[in-house]
């Protein structure tokens, strides 16, 4: 057999080198990812389970709670039958 050319071999030597060279990057970086601690679940808020909180969220619970003090005024006048529904005294 002939010896491998020189080129053939930089290109191995070289390639291994890179190779390990993103080995070793990606083990310093599991390492750092993972000194961090575990991983948090996002809060509600941002996922919009929970509401919000600042001074927007207060004016908006304020709007709200407006609307809701005005909401048996709306119903009664949506259903003029429901007034019928109660029995005549007698």
């Amino acid at each position: 057999m002939s010896d491998p050319s020189p080129r053939g071999r930089w290109v191995a030597i070289v390639t291994g080198a890179i190779s390990i060279a993103i080995a070793l990057a990606y083990l310093v970086l599991i390492t750092v990812l993972d000194a961090r601690g575990p991983l948090l679940p996002p809060p509600p808020e941002a996922l919009g389970l929970a509401p919000p909180t600042g001074p927007a969220a207060a004016e908006a619970a304020e709007a709200a709670e407006a609307a809701d003090s005005l909401r048996p005024l709306a119903l009664a006048a949506a259903d003029p039958g429901a007034a019928a529904a109660v029995p005549p005294r007698g």
